[in-house]
Order: C-alpha cells, then sequence, then structure tokens
C-alpha cells in the first residue's frame, strides 16, 4: 500500500539529524524581542519573520529548560525567546488504522512530523472559567504543538470511551494508547468550547 504524505514525510524526517542542543551550554545573551504568538508566527521585535527558512532554522535549535524558559541555541550563545502559547501548532492530521490500533499523524507549522504515541503524547489543558479543552501534542524534547481548532474537532469526531478505574472517558487512540479528553459525563461541557486556534 502506499504511504501518504505525512508517511512519507515521517520516514524522511527519521534520516534528518538534529543538532545536539542538548549537549549545548552557552551564556545567555540579553532579550532580543524574539517571540513565538499564539498562532505558531516567529516574530523579531513585534514583526513577522517571513523567511519560512530561517523560521524552520530557529525551531530546529528551540529548547525549553527546567525552569519553563525557551530558548534559540547555537554551541557560542543562547537567545531568550517568549513563547505565548506553544512553540508549534499542530496543522494537519492523518489517520493510520481504525479503533484501538488507530494511529495519529501530525505536522506541524514548522513541518515537524510526529506520530501520537508513548513518545508523542496527546495531553488537553483545561482554559478558561469555562473548562474549554486546549489539546498539545508533544513533539520533542518537551515542546509541544498546539492542535488547531479544525484539528480538534476532528478528534472529537473520533473520540471512544473507555471505563479506567470504573469511570466512562471520552477520548481517543493513538499508538496503541488512550489519551482522555474528559470523562464522559462532562464532554457536554467542554467539547464545544475547546478553544484552539
Amino acid at each position: 500500500m502506499a504511504l501518504t504524505r505525512l508517511e512519507e514525510m515521517l520516514a524522511n524526517d527519521g534520516n534528518t539529524a538534529r543538532p545536539p542542543i542538548h549537549l549545548w551550554d552557552p551564556p545567555a545573551r540579553p532579550d532580543i524581542g524574539l517571540a513565538i504568538q499564539r498562532n505558531g508566527a516567529w516574530t523579531y521585535e513585534g514583526s513577522p519573520i517571513e523567511r519560512t527558512a530561517l523560521v524552520k532554522l530557529f525551531a530546529s535549535v528551540l529548547r525549553r529548560e527546567d525552569d519553563g524558559h525557551y530558548f534559540v541555541v547555537t554551541p557560542i550563545e543562547k537567545v531568550p525567546v517568549r513563547v505565548v502559547d506553544a512553540p508549534f501548532m499542530a496543522v494537519e492530521m492523518e489517520i493510520r488504522g481504525s479503533g484501538t490500533m488507530q494511529d495519529l499523524i501530525w505536522r506541524t507549522n514548522v513541518d515537524d512530523v510526529v506520530v501520537t504515541g508513548a513518545e508523542h503524547v496527546l495531553r488537553f489543558a483545561l482554559e478558561g472559567p469555562h473548562g474549554g479543552l486546549k489539546p498539545y501534542v508533544l513533539i520533542r524534547n518537551d515542546l509541544e504543538a498546539r492542535v488547531t481548532r479544525a484539528l480538534y474537532y476532528d478528534l472529537v469526531d473520533l473520540g471512544t470511551e473507555l471505563s479506567i478505574e470504573g469511570v466512562a472517558h471520552f477520548g481517543v487512540w493513538s499508538g496503541g494508547q488512550f489519551f482522555a479528553m474528559a470523562e464522559a459525563a462532562t464532554l457536554d461541557d467542554t467539547a464545544g468550547q475547546g478553544s484552539a486556534i
């Protein structure tokens, strides 16, 4: 069977060596105004960074420190990056298989491709006073992608119930794991209020 576009990207991504930023410990520079906005857009002193290649380069050397702060890291310096929500956006999803054997394949706005499972978990955070849900996919090295609103609704359509310690939960399967969105009894109060962009 032919591979889908995201499956091909996933296979090619496995052959791409990433910089060993976890080994680098350079001094920090003062803040120069780099930021990642809520919609995943990179900005410099408030202006959008238009060059896609430059954004992808920055994203490839982005690191989140233990204290939660983000930096673009090189062997000689690290530059602070203000992240409004998550550093990436999950902008495309493909479904491979079905039911408990289902795999969810994601592409980010900087073309990282991952399959949700043990290494790339899917989580749902509460947002706002009404408890709307914000879904996130772990991409790499403690860096997450926020799932767009359209794909969040696709996740809801894929959802099924599973009893966890005697309580029915609503969620989705991927990579042989069940990722709970909410207790099934509270789904009506949360699913319609998801606020992912």
